[in-house]
């Protein structure tokens, strides 16, 4: 469900009224009262990377992970091609990592993130040693990061790729081809937007219900916003929280950086790594993401 901006906001759920950015006096750059909303329902396309700011926003994080999990089917396909071990980078709590290590890889999980990490262990324990033994996590920001051990295959999953600063991007390349073994792949994902469909639209609005089983009813505004100068987008979440006696609200914020395909083609050259793959897949009419699998040079 949309309307164009600058008209009446659609019937939502009642449960949205409390949430609806209007409501966050205090939070800039809200949106003002009649901006259009999209009610989401399978997909939320720009808002599959956000780092959860705290212990009650794993629920969100894994809301906004969740439609894009079916590409472990392709990840996975790829590991038993290349062998491990595999490094994942932006592991986040694991969506990836823990299932490659049931299926046997050795993985590292390189995250930001120390509560992610925390939950990467936790859910491996869990499983058994068996898997628990095959996980090494690595709290590192992809923006700055050091590598010390050598990988069959390395991922960029979720658009994580976006997320890292156009100026740290060659030098992360230039990191992951330096430890890829031989016969080893960098796969990455990103999502493309066609400028078109920014220049008309380049403030949204999406709001949706997160799934518990806590008790808590919770209901999210999200706003993107996109800056063609930066080639950024910035991504405000407003969530409103109910349990039986209160409702606690929360603003998380995450910034991104929407990726040019040709330059990014160009880093991976000159990091000596070539596309080998890739695979396109249309989320709407203005909107794409794109899977690449990269080799190094010989």
């Amino acid at each position: 469900m949309h309307t164009p901006s600058g008209t009446s906001l659609p019937v939502v759920p009642a449960a949205l009224a409390s949430v609806l950015p209007s409501r966050y006096d205090s939070a800039p750059g809200a949106p003002a009262p009649g901006s259009g909303v999209r009610v989401a329902s399978d997909h939320l396309p720009g808002l599959e990377s956000v780092a959860p700011g705290d212990e009650d926003s794993v629920w969100l994080y894994d809301a906004l992970l969740g439609p894009h999990s079916a590409d472990i089917v392709r990840y996975l396909s790829l590991a038993r091609a290349t062998g491990g071990p595999v490094l994942d980078l932006g592991s986040g709590a694991g969506r990836l990592a823990v299932p490659f290590a049931r299926h046997g890889f050795a993985v590292e999980a390189v995250d930001r993130d120390p509560c992610a990490l925390e939950r990467i262990e936790s859910w491996a324990r869990r499983i058994g040693p068996q898997v628990a033994e095959l996980i090494v996590t690595t709290r590192a920001d992809l923006a700055d990061l050091r590598l010390h051990g050598s990988y069959r295959l390395a991922l960029l999953a979720g658009a994580m790729v976006s997320a890292v600063p156009p100026r740290a991007r060659p030098g992360l390349l230039r990191e992951i081809a330096a430890h890829l073994d031989t016969g080893g792949a960098l796969a990455l994902d990103y999502t493309s937007h066609l400028l078109p469909g920014l220049i008309a639209e380049p403030q949204r609005t999406w709001a949706f219900q997160v799934p518990r089983f806590d008790g808590i009813d919770e209901w999210v505004v999200a706003r993107q916003v996109f800056d063609l100068g930066a080639m950024s987008e910035r991504i405000t979440y407003y969530a409103a929280r109910t349990g039986k006696l209160s409702t606690e609200r929360a603003v998380l914020t995450t910034d991104k950086w929407l990726v040019d395909p040709e330059r990014l083609a160009a880093e991976l050259h000159s990091a000596g790594l070539h596309i080998e793959g890739r695979r396109r897949h249309r989320i709407d009419e203005r909107t794409e993401s794109v899977l690449l699998v990269c080799r190094a040079d010989d």
